[in-house]
C-alpha cells in the first residue's frame, strides 16, 4: 500500500478509479479497508465513475503510530488530508468522513473551502458541537486495559472489542481519543460555506441529532439511514444511494 510523509509522520493511503475525485476518511479504531473496502464503498463510488482517495488516519492501520494526544488535534489530522491531496496534485475534491472522520472533514471544510466542493458527514450529528454522552475517557481507559474481559463500561466494551477486531495499537489509540476530541462552535458550523450532507443512522446514539446539526450549518441536507446504529450504519444501501445521489446532484 503507498504512503508518503507528511512533517515526518508517514501516511498510507489508496487511490483507485478515475473520474472526479473523493477523499475517504474514516472514524476512530478503523482504517481505511474496513471502513470503506470492505464495506464496498470503494466499488460503489468507481461505479458511480469517481476516482477514489482514501487514508489511514495517523494513529490507525498501516499509518504511523503516535503516543501523544497533541499529535491528535482535528487540525493536525485534518492536514494529514490536504497534504495527501497535495501529494497526489488534487486542488479540490468531494470529502467523506465517518464519525471522527466527519470531525476531521468539517474541519478541513471550514478552514479550507477551497479545498472541498462539498462534505458528506456520515455518523456525526450534534456530536460536532458537543461531547455530553459522548464516547470519551471511558473509551481511553477501556483501551488501556489488560483486555477486554477487565472493561465493565458497556461503550469501552463495544469500541474495545472494535479495536481489538482491527487489530488496532491500543495505546496509539487512546492517545487519539484523548486528542481528537475538540469541539466546533456553533459560529464555526454555521460559517459552513460548502455543500453538506449529513447521514446518520435513526437508531445511532453516538452521533447526535443530524437535524438539528442541519438547522445550524446553511442549506446542509440530512440522510436518515433507516433503523441503523453507528457500527451498522457504515455500509448500508441507503446510505450509499444517498451519497451518490447527493454527489451527483452537486453543482
Amino acid at each position: 500500500m503507498p504512503s508518503f510523509d507528511h512533517g515526518g509522520i508517514d501516511i498510507a493511503y489508496l487511490d483507485d478509479g478515475e473520474g472526479e475525485p473523493i477523499v475517504l476518511v474514516h472514524g476512530f479504531a478503523s482504517n481505511k479497508n474496513v471502513n470503506w473496502v470492505y464495506p464496498s464503498w470503494l466499488s460503489e463510488l468507481k461505479r458511480a465513475g469517481r476516482r477514489v482517495v482514501a487514508l489511514d488516519n495517523r494513529g490507525h492501520g498501516e499509518s504511523a503510530k503516535l503516543y501523544d494526544p497533541a499529535d491528535y488535534q482535528l487540525a493536525k489530522m485534518a492536514d494529514d488530508v490536504a497534504a495527501l491531496m497535495d501529494h497526489l496534485s488534487i486542488p479540490r475534491a468531494d470529502l467523506m468522513g465517518y464519525s471522527m472522520g466527519a470531525r476531521i472533514s468539517a474541519n478541513l471544510a471550514l478552514r479550507m473551502p477551497q479545498r472541498v466542493r462539498s462534505v458528506v458527514l456520515g455518523g456525526l450529528g450534534m456530536g460536532l458541537l458537543s461531547n455530553e454522552g459522548r464516547p470519551g475517557e471511558n473509551v481511553a481507559q477501556a483501551l488501556l486495559a489488560p483486555s477486554l474481559d477487565d472493561v465493565t463500561d458497556p461503550v469501552g466494551r463495544t469500541f474495545r472489542a472494535f479495536a481489538d477486531q482491527t487489530r488496532s495499537d491500543h495505546a496509539a489509540l487512546a492517545a487519539c481519543m484523548r486528542g481528537s476530541r475538540g469541539l466546533m462552535s456553533r459560529e464555526d458550523a454555521a460559517a459552513i460555506a460548502v455543500p453538506v450532507l449529513i447521514a446518520v443512522g435513526t437508531d445511532d446514539d453516538v452521533a447526535g441529532s443530524a437535524h438539528e446539526l442541519s438547522g445550524i450549518i446553511p442549506g446542509s441536507e440530512v440522510l436518515d439511514i433507516p433503523r441503523r446504529d453507528h457500527m451498522r450504519a457504515v455500509g448500508d444501501r441507503v446510505y450509499k444511494e444517498g451519497v451518490v445521489r447527493f454527489l451527483q446532484s452537486r453543482p
